[in-house]
């Protein structure tokens, strides 16, 4: 064998495992992206029981808060905006500003929620009423999943964000245009807990 043909043969040998690490990358980004967005399709799944609870709650605490109407109505407005910023999200759950809207949105939710449940501590007689007393203990419950699931999708965010930024897969991340994953965070700390049931 000649010195050309063993040249060519290293040059064609270092081609292929180029190629294959830059296959085995790009596979690697793609199934952590993949985990991220199922990770959020968990959250989502939360959210929407969490969406689903709150028109019920509020018809049961209309009957006694004949004279709270504005709170009722800011709850409904809260929940409009965390349903529609929740459908943002979902179309692409790694969009900064989707997920920055999302969290602002479930942030004032939680807010206008803890208003509620705090004028209800001034009617007995809604405390004591059994709809609502299960219908705000799966409201619990189901703030205890999306917090759950909001840990296990920021976990799956860093994974897929410090792959991308690693090098070399850095490189390939920005041959194939894999975006950076925004973290769904709450923007408010007071907002960070759930709201708090007494009866």
């Amino acid at each position: 064998m000649g010195p050309a043909i063993i040249s060519l043969l290293v040059v064609g040998g270092a081609i292929v495992i180029v190629a294959f690490m830059v296959i085995g990358i790009y596979n690697t980004l793609v199934t952590l992206r993949n985990r991220y967005k199922n990770s959020f399709a968990q959250i989502d799944v939360q959210l929407k029981r969490r969406h689903d609870l709150i028109p019920n709650l509020v018809e049961t605490a209309k009957g006694y808060l004949k004279h709270e109407r504005e709170t009722l109505e800011a709850v409904i407005t809260a929940r409009n905006s965390a349903v529609a910023a929740g459908a943002k999200a979902a179309a692409n759950p790694g969009d900064p500003t989707a997920m920055r809207q999302l969290g602002g949105a479930e942030g004032a939710l939680t807010a206008t929620l803890g208003r509620l449940f705090a004028l209800s501590e001034a009617y007995p007689d809604l405390k004591a009423n059994q709809n609502m007393i299960r219908l705000m203990e799966e409201l619990t419950s189901t703030e205890n999943k999306v917090a759950f699931s909001r840990q296990a999708f920021n976990d799956a965010v860093m994974v897929y964000n410090t792959k991308r930024e690693t090098f070399p897969s850095n490189i390939v991340a920005g041959m194939f245009n894999f975006q950076l994953a925004e973290l769904f965070q709450v923007e408010n700390p007071a907002e960070r807990n759930a709201p708090k049931v007494q009866f």
